[in-house]
C-alpha cells in the first residue's frame, strides 16, 4: 500500500514508526514530517492546509490511504475533501470533528444523550460570562470554544483568575477560537486519557493512558500540550473501563450517528474519575500527543488493518492485541516552553540514548541541518521506554534522557509518579 501521513510532531513520528513496520506498506510519505520521521518515511514539503495540493499529490503517487495526525486539518475538512476526490482517509469529517473544534458542540451532545460531564454555560460576551462566574464562584473552568492549540483552557482557582481568563479570551487572545466561551464546573478527581477506534457505528477501546499536563514536577506551573505519559494506568480498573465505554464512548458514537454526523477515526476522551464515577471534560478527535507514543509502543497488532477497518466500517469483527508491558514517555522541551523559547539549538547524544534497552526516541520538533539535529519547536523530543513495571520503564527512559546533551532543553523528572507510587504500595 501507498500511505501518506499528515503532520510533523511526536504523535506523527510514533504513527510513522508503527505504520512503517506493517508488511502491507510499500511506500510511506509524511507531510511535512521532521528530522526523526525522515528515518521512517519520505518527508514531502506539502502544505497540509492546501487541500488541493494534498489531493494532487495523492493522485500523482497513487496514495491508497491518508492518515491525518493533527486536529487542525480535520477541523478544516480535509477528510471530506479527500473522500470527495475518491481517496480513503483516516479521521473524522469536518462535522464530526466539531467534538474537538467546538467545546459547546460537545457539551450540547452530552446534554442531549445523557453523557456524564460537568455543568456548563455558553457565552458570547464578557459581561454575561463574568456574571455567571460571580454567581458560581471558584474553582471554575474557562474554555475558548474553538481550537487553541491546547492552550485555550484555564482552570481558575480564584474568581480573579476566571475574570482574567474571560477578559483574555474575549479580547482576542485566541482569535476566532475565543469568540464564544464555555464556562464549566470544576471536576475534582484523577484525570485519565481514554481512546477508542470508531467506524461510525462500532467503537473498540484502545489501551488506557495518563498524561502529565503541567509543565513542572509535582504538577505545578501552566498547562502544556503534555510533558509525558504512560500506559496502562492503574487508575482504569476493569469496572471503570466498562463504565467509560458504556456511559461515554458508546453513547457518543450512537448520538453522532443519530445526528447524521457519524464519527470515524480515533475518539480521545479526557476523563475525570470523580466520586460520582467517570465524567467527560473534553473530546479530541485524534490520537493524543504524547499518549500516542506509548500506545504505539504497546500495540502488538499491525496498525494498518485497524485504520482501514475504521475507514470501511469493519470494526465490528475486529480485535486489537497489546503487549502487557508498561510504556512511558518523557517529553523534552525547549527552555521557556510553554511560553517563549529559542529555536535552532543543537541536540547531541541521541544515538547513545537510543541504545538503552527498549528505548525509542520520537522527534516532536526537530530539523536536520548540516548533519546536526536542531530543536525546532516547544516540545522537541519524546524519550520512550518499555518495562515490566512503570517504574522500570521510567528508569530506562530517564537513563536515556541523561545521555542526551542539550543544555537548552528541560523535562519533568517525575513522569509516571502516581503509578510508581501505586506499584510501591502493592509490593
Amino acid at each position: 500500500m501507498h500511505i501518506l501521513l499528515l503532520g510533523s510532531g511526536g504523535r506523527e513520528h510514533a504513527l510513522a514508526w508503527k505504520i512503517a513496520a506493517s508488511p502491507l506498506v510499500t511506500k510511506l510519505w509524511c507531510a511535512p514530517g521532521n528530522a526523526g520521521i525522515a528515518r521512517e518515511a519520505e518527508c514531502v514539503a506539502l502544505d497540509v492546509a492546501d487541500h488541493a495540493a494534498v489531493i494532487d499529490f495523492c493522485k500523482k503517487n497513487a496514495v491508497e490511504l491518508v492518515v491525518v495526525g493533527p486536529e487542525t486539518p480535520l477541523a478544516a475538512g480535509i477528510v471530506d475533501d479527500l473522500t470527495a476526490a475518491g481517496i480513503k482517509a483516516f479521521g473524522p469529517s469536518k462535522a464530526a470533528a466539531q467534538l474537538e473544534s467546538s467545546k459547546g458542540f460537545t457539551k450540547a451532545l452530552c446534554t442531549e444523550f445523557g453523557i456524564p460531564t460537568g455543568a456548563y454555560k455558553r457565552f458570547t460576551n464578557a459581561a454575561d460570562a463574568l456574571a455567571y462566574v460571580h454567581s458560581q464562584g471558584a474553582p471554575i473552568v474557562v474554555k475558548a470554544d474553538g481550537l487553541a492549540a491546547g492552550k485555550g483552557v484555564v482552570v481558575a482557582k480564584t474568581v480573579r483568575e476566571a475574570e482574567d481568563a474571560i477578559a483574555m479570551m474575549f479580547e482576542g487572545a485566541f482569535g476566532e477560537a475565543g469568540a464564544e466561551v464555555v464556562i464549566e464546573e470544576f471536576l475534582a478527581g484523577r484525570e485519565i486519557s481514554f481512546f477508542a477506534l470508531c467506524d461510525g457505528v462500532t467503537a473498540i477501546p484502545l489501551a488506557s493512558a495518563q498524561d502529565h499536563k503541567r509543565v513542572f514536577d509535582h504538577d505545578v506551573g501552566p498547562n502544556t500540550g503534555g510533558m509525558g505519559a504512560y500506559s496502562p494506568t492503574p487508575l482504569v480498573t476493569p469496572a471503570i473501563h466498562d463504565a467509560i465505554m458504556a456511559k461515554i464512548i458508546l453513547p457518543t458514537v450512537a448520538g453522532m450517528k443519530q445526528r447524521g454526523t457519524p464519527f470515524r477515526g480515533v475518539l480521545y476522551a479526557g476523563i475525570m474519575l470523580t466520586t460520582q464515577g467517570p465524567k467527560l471534560f473534553e473530546f479530541n478527535v485524534r490520537f493524543g500527543d504524547p499518549e500516542c507514543q506509548v500506545l504505539m509502543l504497546r500495540m502488538m497488532s499491525d496498525i494498518v488493518p485497524a485504520l482501514l477497518a475504521a475507514c470501511d466500517g469493519q470494526l465490528k469483527n475486529f480485535d486489537l492485541r497489546w503487549y502487557p508491558e508498561s510504556a512511558l514517555t518523557v517529553v523534552m522541551a525547549a527552555k521557556g516552553y510553554p511560553g517563549d523559547y529559542q529555536k535552532g539549538t543543537e541536540i547531541e547524544g541521541l544515538d547513545d540514548a537510543a541504545k538503552v534497552d527498549t528505548v525509542e526516541i520520537f522527534h516532536a520538533g526537530t530539523v536536520a541541518k548540516d548533519g546536526a539535529i536542531l530543536a525546532n519547536g516547544g516540545r522537541v523530543l519524546n524519550v520512550c521506554a518499555l518495562g515490566a513495571t512503570v517504574a522500570e520503564a521510567q528508569a530506562r527512559a530517564y537513563q536515556a534522557v541523561d545521555l542526551i546533551r542539550w543544555p537548552e532543553g528541560f523535562c519533568r523528572r517525575d513522569i509516571g509518579w502516581q503509578a510508581v507510587e501505586a506499584e510501591k504500595a502493592r509490593s
